[in-house]
């Protein structure tokens, strides 16, 4: 395991607890930026890369939804200098030290710039205008914690944009994840079993939850090395689910999701649903229910099936869920812890 994480399991037991108070702390945080004008006027653009962009689509639906224009954009997949722009911009980096979020933001006229992150002092939240610390937080290698207490800071946001005030369930959400992996753990991880073999994985998402579809891709790929893909219901549906073989199929919705999953589970393959609402009976479609929450909220508890599902995959595959094959040297700048 690398130096200065937690492990996996330690972090896993501890994020009900640490999520509840970090919500806690994130209130004032969201109220002061929001008195202090930084969170109104044009949109914001949330700039990151791997699971940091993936906790911005939840938020950034929620705000569309309020008719406020907003987007994430991959750090790494824009030419630079960023081009002019009124909308302000928040690089979104657990370690504030991530290099692709760093150079955009150097490239962004100062009072626009903002930063959301877990670690102050860092390189981002250095050159930011605005910063919303989400506390230190330690985080599992694989990102648990920092990942859910990341959408939790960007969804609070979102929700204050403007005028608004973050939704009052979010100072029951600490509760509310701590009850439902209670209630989930044991079903969950009975689901393991399907990805013995698998030779793939699909992660699909209704709107809002694509970001949870990519994070659990990214969780399977790094924690037990399954090729994994994220991606939309609506892209899923042209085309993509054609190459279904082989593979285990998760998918995040209540709509056309069912639909999707019904279709798969037909046709011989093996689905795990992850739904509010009552699902269909049929072989090989293994529901799982998750509260009705708004978006945001709703995504924290999405990642919590797929965090409790790799930790059981990992055990049916033998794979350490420490162990990292690859070290990339280049991705994070000097200055501070790397996590």
């Amino acid at each position: 395991m690398s130096e200065g994480y937690l492990p996996y399991a330690t972090a896993r037991a501890t994020q009900a607890e640490e999520l509840e108070a970090a919500i806690a702390r994130l209130g004032p945080s969201v109220a002061s930026l929001a008195e202090a004008g930084l969170l109104a006027g044009p949109g914001p653009v949330f700039v990151g890369i791997g699971a940091s962009l993936a906790a911005a689509c939840a938020p950034v639906w929620s705000l569309r939804a309020r008719g406020v224009h907003a987007w994430r954009l991959g750090a790494g997949d824009h030419p630079l200098p960023y081009p002019a722009s009124r909308h302000p911009v928040f690089g979104v980096s657990q370690s504030g030290r991530s290099a692709e979020t760093l150079a955009v933001l150097e490239s962004v006229p100062p009072p626009l710039r903002h930063a959301v992150v877990n670690m102050t002092p860092s390189p981002i939240a250095g050159i930011a205008t605005g910063v919303l610390d989400i506390g230190g937080i330690r985080d599992s290698y694989a990102s648990t914690i920092g990942y859910t207490a990341t959408v939790a800071a960007l969804g609070m946001l979102a929700d204050a944009w403007d005028g608004g005030a973050p939704d009052e369930g979010w100072a029951r959400l600490g509760a509310l994840f701590a009850a439902t992996e209670k209630d989930l753990r044991e079903q969950v991880r009975a689901l393991a079993p399907l990805f013995a073999a698998a030779t793939s994985a699909d992660f699909v998402g209704a709107g809002p939850a694509v970001g949870s579809a990519e994070a659990s891709a990214l969780l399977f790929r790094e924690v037990v090395r399954v090729p994994s893909t994220g991606m939309s219901t609506r892209q899923y549906l042209h085309g993509a689910m054609e190459s279904a073989g082989g593979g285990v199929h998760v998918v995040f919705g209540d709509e056309r999701e069912h639909a999707v999953a019904d279709t798969l589970a037909a046709a011989g393959h093996p689905v795990v649903l992850v739904t509010s609402a009552p699902p269909p009976a049929r072989p090989r479609l293994h529901p799982v229910r998750v509260p009705r929450l708004p978006a945001a909220q709703r995504a924290v508890l999405e990642i919590l099936v797929a965090q409790i599902l790799v930790e059981a995959v990992a055990e049916v595959r033998g794979v350490d869920i420490e162990e990292f094959v690859f070290h990339n040297a280049d991705i994070k700048v000097d200055g501070g812890p790397a996590v």
